[in-house]
């Protein structure tokens, strides 16, 4: 069972103040790629897994986006991190009909 989930959202400068969804679209890819279990939502996407592994990803992102010509990224970041075990449906099961 994953010890973690790790929600982010990425916010990229664009270098001529166009529209960042592209980037965040890049972003989104390099999770889906990844092959840890994650959730899109509206405004972050949460990941299931090991620590050290989510945060691989959240370097690879970086990496994704400075590449695709981002000069600079913020990324607000929460961590709910439990060594006996973590999920997303156990924390949102009561909210589904």
């Amino acid at each position: 069972m994953a010890n973690t989930l790790l929600s982010i959202q990425v916010i990229p400068k664009t270098p001529n103040g166009e529209d960042s969804i592209p980037y965040v679209d890049t972003a989104i890819e390099v999770i889906q790629k990844s092959g840890v279990k994650h959730q899109v939502n509206p405004l972050d996407t949460t990941m299931e897994g090991e620590l050290t592994e989510l945060l691989e990803v959240v370097r690879q992102m970086h990496e994704a986006l400075v590449a695709a010509g981002s000069p600079s990224i913020i990324s607000q970041i929460k961590i709910a991190h439990n060594p006996n075990g973590i999920s997303m449906e156990k924390l949102t099961e009561k909210y589904r009909p």
